[in-house]
C-alpha cells in the first residue's frame, strides 16, 4: 500500500493534480483523504486544499 500526497492553493488544481495522478497509472484507489484549511493574512483568506491517495499498484 502506497500513499501520495497533494497540495494545491484552488480546488481546480487539486481536482486536476489527482485526476492526473490517477489516470496516468494504474491504481487500485483504496481511499482518498480530503481537507481544506483557511488562515487569515490581513485582508486575505488563504486558502490550502490537501488530498492524500491511498493506493495499491496493479
Amino acid at each position: 500500500m502506497k500513499v501520495r500526497i497533494f497540495d494545491e492553493n484552488h480546488e481546480k488544481d487539486l481536482e486536476g493534480s489527482i485526476n492526473e495522478f490517477i489516470s496516468g497509472n494504474e491504481l487500485n484507489i483504496v481511499d482518498i483523504k480530503y481537507q481544506v484549511s483557511i488562515a487569515i493574512s490581513g485582508d486575505d483568506q488563504i486558502y490550502c486544499f490537501t488530498a492524500m491517495v491511498i493506493y495499491n499498484e496493479k
